[in-house]
């Protein structure tokens, strides 16, 4: 079975079986993002994927998951997309979930019709970056939407019928962004309210060049307790119904997990024990992306 490495996925397909749709991802210029900097995005042609499921059948059939990779498989055409997912279910007889990433660039061209189709036809749950709220620094970072775009095209994936996984990034603004991104970003959580959403903490991996020359020379990197009141601020003005919260990514400092906006009194306790105890945050050599 072919795979274009590197691959990736998120935490929680761990134990899914994975197919590379695409390669890299179309937009590719997130400036916090060096997953696919080195590839070269195409989108694989059906022949080709299909002698990977072929082949994957053999020896998984009893699987029950599947994690459509690269970084934004949503953006093939709903045509392809549906045939994918039915050859998908007919091989795999156990399977009871499909998923993968979406950016709101591939859903703001889908149709409202036609993401419902592909929703029909299996693909259950899309992992959606919101990163920020804030319209500045979404420029600055390069994420190809505006915090309207964002708003608008989760909300079509959730009228859609698909369970969302949002994420967010603590950090990203730096210091003297940091409250901005913690309230505009819990504002457009809050308008979206996802199904799911977890908090990263921004680490660089390797060469960092290029988000500093995005971010430019007044942007400074955030220590731990400066990360956790910006985590604080941003719980602080969640407004969301029933949405399942986690920070336990292994970049975070602080594992929390909660039901919003439920358990938020609970949270905002729990952030200010530790920050009154910093000894019992991770460690910075436990810390990994």
């Amino acid at each position: 079975m072919y795979y274009d490495m590197p691959l990736y996925r998120p935490p929680s397909e761990a134990y899914s079986l994975i197919f590379q749709v695409t390669l890299g991802c179309s937009h590719n210029r997130c400036a916090f993002c060096i997953m696919y900097r080195k590839k070269k995005f195409r989108i694989r042609p059906w022949e080709e994927l299909k002698a990977d499921i072929l082949e994957a059948a053999l020896s998984y059939r009893g699987m029950d998951k599947i994690f459509l990779a690269d970084g934004d498989a949503l953006v093939i055409d709903t045509d392809y997309m549906l045939q994918v997912l039915n050859f998908l279910y007919e091989k795999f007889p156990a399977l009871e979930r499909v998923s993968a990433y979406a950016n709101p660039a591939n859903l703001l061209k889908k149709s409202k019709e036609d993401l419902q189709r592909i929703r029909e036809a299996g693909l259950q749950m899309l992992y959606f970056g919101i990163e920020t709220g804030d319209d500045e620094l979404l420029v600055k970072i390069k994420k190809g939407a505006t915090a309207h775009d964002l708003i608008t095209s989760a909300q079509k994936a959730i009228d859609a019928g698909f369970a969302l996984s949002a994420t967010v990034i603590l950090g990203l603004a730096g210091k003297k962004g940091s409250e901005r991104h913690a309230i505009e970003t819990a504002r457009v959580c809050s308008a979206i309210n996802p199904h799911y959403l977890s908090a990263l903490t921004l680490m660089f991996e390797g060469d960092n060049r290029y988000f500093s020359r995005c971010l430019g020379k007044d942007w400074e990197m955030m220590d731990k307790l400066e990360i956790l009141n910006e985590l604080r601020t941003m719980i602080e003005h969640f407004h969301l119904d029933k949405c399942i919260f986690r920070s336990n990514h292994a970049s975070n400092y602080l594992a929390i997990k909660a039901t919003l906006n439920h358990d938020k009194e609970r949270l905002l306790k729990e952030i200010d024990n530790a920050l009154k105890n910093p000894a019992q945050l991770r460690p910075e050599f436990l810390r990994a992306l």
